[in-house]
């Protein structure tokens, strides 16, 4: 099994419940594939580089995983599509 992280950016404009259920969903994708949370790090409200939809804040989540080198595809795959996530990453992590 290899590391990743996933880091998504949350729309700041919706409820804090709203927010949660799309966070749950992204660690249920992991789960569902195989993957295996390790450590979810929420950076809490920040500032965007650049305007996206007309938002410059969003709610930042760092997610990291071990999981089969096809997880991240699957998982990328589901995210890209979901309502409230302005952007995301999943990226391979260095091993230690």
């Amino acid at each position: 099994m290899n590391k990743y992280e996933l880091v998504l950016v949350v729309s700041a404009k919706i409820e804090d419940e709203a927010r949660e259920k799309t966070l749950e969903a992204a660690k249920n994708l992991i789960t569902r594939f195989g993957g295996v949370i390790t450590e979810v790090e929420d950076k809490g409200k920040q500032k965007l580089a650049y305007e996206i939809q007309k938002m410059n804040e969003g709610f930042y989540y760092f997610i990291q995983f071990d999981a089969e080198t096809t997880v991240p595809a699957e998982i990328e795959s589901r995210v890209r599509i979901m309502d409230n996530v302005l952007r995301y990453l999943c990226v391979k992590q260095d091993e230690e």
